[in-house]
């Protein structure tokens, strides 16, 4: 997770996250990312089934829900071990969440263990009920997806009218002083509508956006053609830097975040040593703080069904079931050879990735996707669009 709004628009400084101490149970949400013992974010993806068929879904969602769902009983279980483990977020994500009978029953006793809880969703089960009912068991964020305007998103979710009801639940969010933001998975399909998804962050008033790029895997797997390019990633990154600059310049201090391609941090600190030297410097330490991707280690995700996996995109590899294990053991077993791995992946990763000067502040990138594609887990993530010369391989 890059946050171009703290980096490149300097809404975040250094001093911010030391005065913390860099501790994931002291530091507010906007600034765990850059936490020194990182406790991980757990997303739990808490059913399988949704009321849409996404091109690009990892869980390969259905429209029923899977029949080994763990049960109110084994997710509170969870939670408690959760808290006592130190973790700082849950993230509850599906399938649709909203499709879960108990959902609210889990948030409220997520809030109360003193966790903060997250939704990430779809959108188009929010009526005004719904999000006045989140408001008030302490919900901390609802993160609603849209991945272009009303034609390509309703084409990319599967189902006319989703563009309209996903957007109806942000405004039903608004109205019951429920934060949330937007969620945008880019792919060739749709990346040339990134702007117009910034004129509706600005028409509506919506304080975060998170842009995703392509992980190839679930549905995603399929779209490999639909991956960027290179090109057409520096292009699209210059884009989304150029764009929160106009809303920061406008007083509209938007967060801004990209995703699951940490060759966004070294990317946007070349630019400023172009454009403003003195902010870089700044921008080094945070991304040092940062140290890339996390999988295995900063995040880790529950499946319906109980299994640990690195990350929600690694659903093809379990750590183990916390029906057997709680999460906290399975988290910190390293006698899993892949699992001590990922908590230290920089020694591990090859090529260009092992050569690479940024490889303490991006970690070799998603293992999952170089292993997607090259059938190696080590290998170079094939989503790095830094030239050599960028990473050091040339003079």
């Amino acid at each position: 997770m890059i946050g171009v709004s703290k980096l490149y628009c300097g809404a975040v400084e250094p001093g911010d996250v030391l005065r913390y101490r860099r501790r994931s149970q002291d530091l507010p949400s906007h600034l765990l990312q850059f936490a020194a013992d990182k406790k991980p974010v757990v997303v739990w993806n808490v059913t399988r089934r949704c009321n849409l068929r996404c091109r690009h879904c990892y869980a390969q969602a259905t429209a029923g829900a899977a029949p080994d769902e763990l049960t109110q009983a084994e997710g509170l279980a969870l939670l408690d071990d959760l808290r006592d483990f130190g973790v700082p977020v849950v993230l509850f994500s599906g399938g649709e969440p909203l499709l879960r009978d108990d959902l609210f029953a889990l948030v409220e006793h997520t809030v109360r263990s003193g966790m903060r809880a997250v939704i990430s969703t779809n959108g188009t089960l929010i009526t005004r009920e719904v999000a006045r009912d989140l408001q008030k068991l302490g919900l901390s964020y609802v993160g609603i997806s849209l991945d272009g305007t009303e034609t390509t998103h309703d084409q990319f979710r599967g189902q006319p009218g989703a563009f309209a009801a996903a957007l109806a639940g942000v405004r039903h969010c608004q109205e019951a002083g429920l934060k949330v933001g937007l969620r945008f998975t880019i792919s060739r399909f749709n990346y040339r509508e990134v702007p117009a998804i910034f004129d509706l962050v600005e028409e509506y008033d919506i304080p975060r956006i998170c842009f995703y790029h392509l992980v190839y895997t679930g549905r995603g797997s399929k779209l490999l053609d639909e991956a960027l390019s290179h090109a057409e990633t520096r292009e699209l990154v210059d884009l989304i830097c150029a764009r929160t600059r106009r809303l920061f310049d406008r007083g509209r201090p938007v967060e801004v975040l990209t995703v699951d391609n940490h060759a966004d941090g070294p990317y946007i600190y070349l630019k400023l040593l172009k454009e403003n030297p003195e902010r870089a410097r700044e921008v080094l330490e945070l991304l040092e703080m940062n140290e890339g991707n996390n999988s295995g280690r900063g995040i880790g995700c529950v499946s319906w069904d109980g299994e640990v996996h690195a990350d929600q995109f690694w659903r093809h590899f379990s750590f183990g079931n916390i029906r057997e294990r709680p999460f906290s053991q399975i988290w910190t077993d390293l006698s899993h050879p892949l699992m001590a791995k990922l908590k230290d992946k920089k020694h591990y990763v090859q090529g260009r990735c092992a050569a690479c000067r940024w490889l303490s502040m991006c970690a070799g990138n998603f293992r999952v996707r170089a292993e997607a594609l090259t059938g190696d887990l080590w290998a170079p993530d094939p989503a790095c669009y830094l030239t050599d010369e960028e990473i050091g391989l040339k003079s």
